[in-house]
């Protein structure tokens, strides 16, 4: 597959700037005069420029570069940098074209171990970002971090497309959990539905009162979709549903450093970012290009190798009186992160969940004689 005829230029006004010697922008590859060469490739920014899925979608078509611009001038993290900037991916004659362009785009990535960092459009191209999971024969988590659950029944697509992740056949879905909504724009059906399906969600106030507990639920996806509408309008105001309570900017950079440090997860897409809505100076651009700078922080920090059966992790038994019996737990020795065993039964497809992550409090609660709540979901969805 010849990905370079899917991708335009990054525009030459933003290439052509002087950028200091240690800034970001020297030290990957962009798609300019020629395309970047993919070979021993790591991260690749994919920008978005769709902006069908929503009514008002003032200027969406320039998000990208405006973020990319942000980021450019960033100075250069830790880590060997094996990153590409492939441009803009081009639109379809349909929307229904352009998310399975994104399709086509990230599943060839993906296999070819090249983490896809998706920027700019609208959030219902997350579809697109889903689906380039269908044909890797597994099951896959997908965590959202949305002010709102767009799970309704009319509407946009923008309005409804996780919904129709959800309902999507086939099923390839294993978890949905979704972070920072708010309770005054969500429906109570809609929570009802999620944990109906033992779905995680965490609402802003819970989010914040004990926020190194979602640490487990952001290390159990292997995709993640970002609205921007998620972050307080006082700190990114670029979104046409921008609100005044959510995220604080430092906030959203701590979640994109947890998911960049996530062994598992492979794609990540930030959307909904519209730079008419913005402040003069670009505030919005420069929240999401640090969040991409701390999720790239994130990636090159990664430790453990999720080989449990290793040298690299203590194994912790403990025993209840009740049924279950017995709770293994995991401790890796480089990263200090705690996992929970789940008996898998006879259905092997769910062979890579029967170790999920958990955290010290979920030991701490079994050692006290009580089944952690993380556990009771996870063997509710294998079964």
């Amino acid at each position: 597959m010849d990905i370079h005829q899917f991708f335009e230029p990054v525009p030459e006004y933003i290439t052509s700037q002087k950028y200091s010697h240690n800034s970001f922008f020297n030290y990957i590859h962009y798609f300019g005069d020629t395309f970047p060469d993919l070979k021993g490739l790591q991260i690749a920014i994919v920008g978005l420029t769709e902006k069908r899925g929503m009514l008002k979608n003032d200027s969406i078509e320039r998000g990208s570069s405006e973020i990319r611009e942000k980021l450019y001038h960033l100075k250069k993290g830790h880590g060997l940098y094996k990153i590409a900037d492939l441009g803009d991916l081009k639109i379809g004659n349909t929307l229904g074209d352009s998310l399975q362009l994104i399709y086509s785009v990230g599943e060839y990535l993906i296999k070819k171990q090249i983490l896809p960092i998706f920027i700019g459009g609208t959030h219902d191209l997350d579809i697109g970002q889903y689906l380039s999971y269908q044909r890797l024969d597994k099951l896959v988590s997908l965590l959202t971090i949305d002010a709102k659950i767009d799970m309704e029944e009319e509407g946009t697509p923008s309005e409804k497309h996780s919904q129709d992740i959800i309902l999507h056949q086939p099923n390839f879905l294993f978890n949905y959990s979704h972070l920072a909504y708010q309770s005054f724009l969500t429906d109570l059906d809609l929570i009802g539905v999620l944990e109906k399906l033992h779905f995680d969600h965490v609402r802003i106030g819970n989010l914040r009162s004990n926020f190194k507990e979602i640490e487990p639920i952001i290390r159990n996806a292997d995709l993640l979709s970002f609205d921007v509408c998620a972050i307080q309008s006082s700190d990114a105001p670029g979104a046409a549903d921008a609100q005044p309570f959510g995220l604080t900017g430092e906030e959203a950079c701590q979640i994109c450093r947890f998911a960049g440090m996530n062994e598992k997860l492979s794609s990540i897409g930030i959307y909904g970012y519209q730079p008419y809505f913005d402040d003069n100076r670009n505030k919005t651009a420069s929240i999401i290009a640090t969040m991409i700078w701390y999720f790239i922080e994130g990636f090159y920090d990664r430790k453990d190798s999720l080989s449990f059966k290793s040298s690299d992790y203590i194994k912790y038994t403990v025993s209840l009186d009740a049924q279950p019996s017995l709770l293994i737990f995991y401790k890796s020795i480089r990263s200090e992160k705690w996992w929970m065993e789940i008996p898998q039964g006879d259905q092997t497809k769910f062979d890579r969940t029967t170790i999920i992550p958990c955290s010290y409090q979920d030991y701490q609660m079994a050692q006290s004689g009580e089944i952690p709540e993380r556990w009771i979901n996870a063997q509710l969805k294998l079964f």
